[in-house]
């Protein structure tokens, strides 16, 4: 397949970037193209100029903040996989990284695009709900800054104006004695996940102080199951809490159905996800 015509400007700065974006009602942003480009090939997106951004300087850089990290929009898949400062404040973000495509997407692809993408099944929409990030963006009438669950609207459908960039993601620190779990299936390693749990869980002398659960590839985004959270908190996290908190998981899913499998399955995969989750994100707290 070939993709239409379209006319292509590399920028040079965010600021040509926007204003070239506000000079054509369907213009995209190209960074990584890993999502784009097939969407460009099967003819699913018709737009008749594309952004290039991946001359902007400054766009790439993975930076302490605060004891948290700001991520830049065009740092790579594999760049966060690799990165030792990830590996040491966010390790979930180092398991799910491992899972997006195979080795050539995620030297290609980008954290900013996946999530600016905003597909339901993708890990970084996930990880950006669970871990409450704050999306910063430039536009014409200046910088804006957007929690990750106002981001998110629908399928592949964020909050982003036509001519508004993604500019950079700023994930906050994470309490101390806090573990994670991770937690995908797909039918091929590589392939979108049919269902995907990240859980978080601090503990304080055994007991639940803190939870997070989301839920991805189970709703027309990424969902962060409020239900089981709070089940799981005052908690001492025994198997019949974690089973209690992983049918909750459950029910928050909004699943549909496709050749990949029945919403019927998706909702059980999700308990069972989350049960695994949850019990790896208690056992990596107690340790801290």
């Amino acid at each position: 397949m070939k993709p239409p015509v379209f006319r292509y400007v590399a920028a040079r700065s965010v600021g040509e970037a926007i204003d070239q974006l506000g000079k054509a009602d369907d213009a995209k942003v190209l960074a990584g193209g890993q999502s784009l480009t097939p969407m460009l090939n099967f003819r699913l997106a018709h737009p008749s100029l594309l952004v290039d951004i991946n001359r902007i300087a400054g766009l790439d850089e993975i930076k302490k903040d605060d004891g948290g990290l700001s991520i830049g929009a065009l740092v790579r898949h594999y760049a966060i996989e690799k990165s030792a400062v990830v590996n040491e404040r966010f390790p979930i973000m180092t398991a799910a990284s491992t899972q997006i495509g195979h080795l050539a997407i995620r030297n290609r692809g980008t954290f900013g695009g996946s999530i600016a993408h905003a597909d339901p099944a993708a890990e970084w929409p996930m990880i950006a709900v669970l871990l409450d990030a704050e999306i910063k963006t430039a536009r014409p009438g200046g910088a804006r800054k957007i929690a990750a669950k106002d981001f998110f609207v629908s399928v592949m459908t964020t909050a982003l104006a036509q001519d508004e960039i993604l500019t950079e993601v700023r994930l906050p620190g994470t309490p101390a004695h806090t573990g994670w779990g991770f937690e995908e299936l797909s039918r091929r390693p590589g392939d979108f996940a049919i269902a995907a749990v990240a859980a978080l869980v601090t503990l304080e002398k055994g007991v639940c102080k803190e939870a997070r659960i989301c839920l991805g590839g189970v709703a027309p985004m990424a969902v962060r199951a409020t239900s089981a959270e709070g089940a799981l908190r005052g908690q001492r996290l025994d198997a019949a809490a974690i089973q209690a908190a992983a049918d909750r998981a459950r029910d928050a899913a909004d699943p549909s159905s496709d050749v990949h499998g029945s919403a019927d399955f998706r909702r059980h995969l999700v308990s069972v996800l989350a049960r695994r989750a949850i019990t790896k994100a208690a056992e990596r707290a107690a340790q801290a």
